[in-house]
């Protein structure tokens, strides 16, 4: 068979520069594979798990899938949807050159691992954002580097992904509410154990776009939102569920009964939120007493300019939500390739909004921790006041370990 050069956009790098397997188009598990998709989504998370790479047709850089893949060092290529049409059998990707050779016997080359040049001291309270315990065990394990990590980022709903959880089913009332508490606790519990000394986690309590969820539910109805990402999530959808504070007690129990004082190692972030009032509200909405940490993500133009009455409003630290906060400042969608070129992370709004969440922060006294991309970090380094530090996917921190 005659091979063919399919030229691509690379969206995520892998831990390898070439890699090769069969084409995988079930959308089930099948180890070892190239997983060739239109799109990602969560229905697909088991197959991405077994996979070495991911063709798809479609999504940018910093969508939620992407995400996941970024943390696992699993390399996405875009391609042309007619493209996308004439893979099938082996093929390897040149993720050099970003294209797909399909007709390939085997990987070509030899495989390298990107990383980049600074040192992991330099990030300050490094936090590595995780999809995971894998990854948490992964970097714990994985050398000196580990000694530079503070904190665990986790997002609830990438929990639900990994341990087959439908949250928008369970929280519809009844014992569906409980065990969905119970079944979270159980995965913080595995996390907690797999800490090191001073480390910590930090949740990010759940935060399911429709059009993720819909990918995950079987019972419930899952309203149809014109545009998901401004829709109804994350902090405003934690205030009008009356189940998630019943979820949300039943699992802090549960690893206070398992834990003991080694349950306060776990800590809650309020996700995608707009301002304080906002805020204010979460707090004795889900019955939190004035003890239990809470942090704020700061990912919307809003919550940039409202850093320092959500600081006085009581959040014990910030994170920064840069992934977000880029396409609400420039009104391009993170997940449509179409206006990819528009989606600057680098973009002297951006990079403003920033600048001000460190400077309000570090007025009121609060600790902040800004996202970056590998590619973007000395860039933030070298154009920012320094946050208490910077949080970066767990592949990336990885990487930085192993060259330095």
């Amino acid at each position: 068979m005659t091979e063919q050069h399919i030229r691509g956009v690379l969206l995520t790098h892998g831990t390898d520069t070439v890699v090769g397997g069969p084409c995988n188009r079930t959308g089930r598990p099948v180890e070892g594979s190239i997983l060739v998709t239109p799109s990602l989504n969560p229905g697909l998370y088991d197959a991405l798990m077994t996979a070495r790479a991911v063709v798809c047709s479609s999504g940018g850089r910093t969508g939620h899938m992407q995400s996941i893949c970024r943390a696992k060092g699993i390399a996405v290529l875009r391609v042309e949807p007619a493209d996308l049409d004439r893979l099938a059998g082996h093929v390897t990707l040149d993720l050099e050159r970003g294209s797909v050779i399909v007709g390939a016997t085997g990987d070509t080359g030899p495989a390298g691992t990107h990383s980049t040049a600074a040192p992991p001291d330099l990030l300050g309270s490094a936090c590595a954002v995780v999809t995971d315990l894998g990854d948490i065990r992964h970097l714990n394990a994985g050398g000196p580097h580990a000694a530079h990590v503070e904190s665990f980022f986790l997002r609830e709903e990438f929990v639900c992904f990994s341990s087959a959880l439908s949250p928008i089913d369970a929280l519809r009332g009844g014992a569906a509410v409980n065990a969905y508490g119970r079944a979270i606790a159980q995965r913080l519990h595995e996390c907690v154990e797999a800490l090191l000394p001073g480390q910590r986690l930090i949740l990010r309590m759940l935060d399911l776009r429709s059009n993720d969820a819909v990918h995950i539910t079987g019972e419930a109805t899952v309203p149809s939102e014109p545009n998901p990402d401004m829709g109804l999530h994350g902090t405003r959808w934690l205030l009008r569920s009356p189940a998630y504070p019943q979820a949300l007690h039943v699992m802090l129990d549960t690893l206070r009964d398992r834990l003991g004082a080694e349950a306060e190692r776990v800590h809650l972030s309020a996700p995608f939120l707009t301002d304080a009032e906002e805020f204010a509200k979460l707090r004795p909405h889900l019955g939190l007493s004035t003890e239990t940490p809470l942090s704020a993500f700061i990912e919307t133009p809003a919550a940039v300019h409202a850093t320092s009455a959500i600081c006085a409003a009581g959040a014990d630290e910030l994170f920064v939500g840069t992934k977000d906060l880029v396409q609400f400042y420039l009104a391009a969608d993170r997940s449509n390739h179409l206006v990819a070129e528009s989606y600057r992370t680098r973009h002297p709004a951006v990079l403003d909004g920033l600048r001000r969440v460190i400077e309000d922060a570090r007025a009121a006294g609060t600790p902040a921790r800004v996202f970056a991309l590998g590619a973007d970090l000395e860039h933030y380094r070298a154009r920012l006041p320094a946050p208490t530090g910077y949080m970066m996917c767990v592949s990336e921190l990885i990487a930085r370990g192993r060259r330095n």
